[in-house]
């Protein structure tokens, strides 16, 4: 069975790209534009990985995390951020991420850190 990755980015032609890739490297992908949606799809798909922009239109995807990790079977969290500092970076280390990409990302960058991650869910 594919790996199920959440996408959770609210930049449409971003979004869409790392969906593309994804799927052309086999995961199934899901899409959320929002904090809201992302919980709803989230709830409902079951992600083993979500990657979250850090700076959504009702919110911050941080505030997602504490309300996974109480699901069985949390998804692992990379977050995704156009702030290149030390700061964010243990911001979103400390609220439950395994990794922080800066933006832009490359394809290159996101399938090394998304491929070994997935790999160790089994």
């Amino acid at each position: 069975m594919a790996k199920r990755v959440l996408i959770v980015e609210d930049n449409e032609l971003a979004r869409d790209a790392w969906r593309l890739l994804l799927q052309a490297t086999g995961y199934h992908v899901s899409v959320a534009g929002s904090v809201g949606e992302a919980l709803t799809v989230a709830r409902a798909e079951r992600p083993d990985l979500a990657l979250l922009d850090l700076t959504l239109p009702d919110g911050e995807s941080l505030s997602i995390i504490p309300e996974l990790l109480v699901e069985e079977n949390p998804p692992v969290f990379v977050a995704l951020t156009g702030h290149d500092t030390l700061a964010v970076a243990e911001r979103c280390r400390g609220a439950g991420c395994a990794e922080v990409l800066v933006k832009p990302v490359s394809s290159r960058e996101l399938l090394a850190v998304v491929e070994p991650l997935l790999a160790k869910r089994g």
